[in-house]
């Protein structure tokens, strides 16, 4: 079943996209169910906007979401590669190399998808 965003989730989403003003997708209709998602589908002008925004996270924050990842509670399959990497190398910069592949071993074994049945 697909999660929905928390009150959390809401705090760490307006501060990665200030212009963030409801919680359903414009193009679909649909609520958001992950964070990075529409930071990099709908907030971002490009790659570097997006590495932009999640370096403003805190580590804690950073943390939360890498916890989600694995847990297979934020998605990270609909990132373009450039943003998917970014994140990746935030983690490993910021967190610890191990959390980064970890990271990008639940994302090849697809199973980033934000939600769980």
């Amino acid at each position: 079943m697909p999660r929905e965003l928390t009150e959390k989730d809401i705090a760490i989403l307006k501060k990665l996209a200030p212009e963030f003003c409801g919680t359903d997708c414009s193009g679909s209709g649909h609520m958001f169910r992950s964070i990075l998602p529409p930071v990099s589908n709908h907030f971002s002008e490009d790659g570097k906007d997006f590495a932009h925004r999640i370096s403003r996270l805190s580590d804690e924050e950073l943390q939360y979401i890498a916890d989600m990842i694995v847990a297979g509670e934020e998605s990270l399959g609909c990132l373009p590669e450039e943003d998917l990497d970014s994140v990746i190398g935030l983690v490993k910069d910021r967190l610890s190399p191990d959390l980064a592949k970890k990271i990008l071993n639940t994302y090849a074994a697809g199973e980033s998808c934000g939600f769980r049945e």
